[in-house]
């Protein structure tokens, strides 16, 4: 049976109420920062204001925004490639070279995602003080890629699944050895595996915020320690906070915007057969 319109209707209304709800903090975050610090904490809150982007100009004069930017590009695509050269790897032998431990291994990974950060703070910003990383983008790009690697190697592990087995027999049956079925088979047919993957852990990583603010500072910190450098004992400047974390959010937005296909192809994986 057809659905009716009033039940169409009211499922289309329903979807808009979720997006006008999940996309009401985001656009308040960018009302507010074209707002004066009054403006920001007006009651009631003021819709109708003649914008301003001193609070942009504040930002740039205060800290260098550049600077921030260039750390959170180099953590995030750094963490991104070697998670990317390290998982892609682990998956082809879990999915085409099956043991007892396999799934075993696979849960295990992923219950390590599982466990608050903080829980591993300590010891983690120990190792990194005793070898001198403190401050450093090596430490972050180490750790976002650490973080990130379980889901890698279990987004790689669902992609490589879906590749016919047959496939691999014939190029075995050709003479290709483990590194020729790898490089010339697998990764050609597992493209958009690796493009999701990579897109996706590029977001993480550059969304990061409780490393970033553990382990580094203003040298190697990134966009989520400009942000909360907005933070003070004197409480929170609303708008200057907001024009900090517009303008470190809108490069990943954007981003994620014109890469929303991939994305939630990624994200995806395997939910369908």
């Amino acid at each position: 049976m057809q659905p009716t319109f009033l039940f169409t209707s009211l499922r289309a209304a329903g979807a808009w109420v979720v997006t006008l709800l999940l996309f009401f903090p985001l656009g308040w975050l960018v009302l507010t920062a074209f707002k004066t610090e009054l403006q920001a904490i007006a009651v009631p809150p003021l819709f109708a204001f003649e914008p301003t982007l001193g609070n942009f100009e504040e930002v740039q004069r205060r800290s260098d925004y550049v600077l921030f930017a260039r750390n959170s590009l180099i953590t995030s695509l750094g963490s991104t490639i070697i998670g990317l050269l390290i998982a892609a790897p682990a998956a082809y032998s879990m999915a085409f070279f099956r043991t007892k431990r396999t799934r075993d291994i696979l849960m295990w990974m992923l219950s390590t995602k599982m466990m608050p950060a903080v829980g591993a703070l300590v010891p983690i910003y120990v190792i990194a003080q005793t070898a001198g990383l403190l401050d450093s983008l090596t430490a972050l790009t180490i750790v976002f890629t650490l973080s990130n690697l379980p889901i890698m190697v279990w987004m790689l592990y669902s992609s490589y699944k879906d590749i016919p087995h047959e496939i691999l027999e014939a190029a075995r049956m050709d003479g290709a050895n483990l590194w020729t079925e790898f490089r010339h088979v697998v990764l050609p047919l597992s493209v958009g595996g690796l493009a999701s993957t990579g897109l996706l852990c590029l977001v993480l990583s550059w969304n990061e915020a409780f490393w970033a603010l553990n382990l580094s500072s203003a040298k190697a910190g990134t966009l989520a320690v400009l942000i909360a450098s907005y933070s003070s004992p004197e409480g929170l400047f609303w708008a200057k906070l907001s024009a900090a974390s517009l303008m470190a959010i809108a490069p990943i937005v954007v981003f994620g915007w014109f890469c929303q296909k991939q994305l939630v192809q990624g994200l995806t994986f395997g939910a369908v057969k």
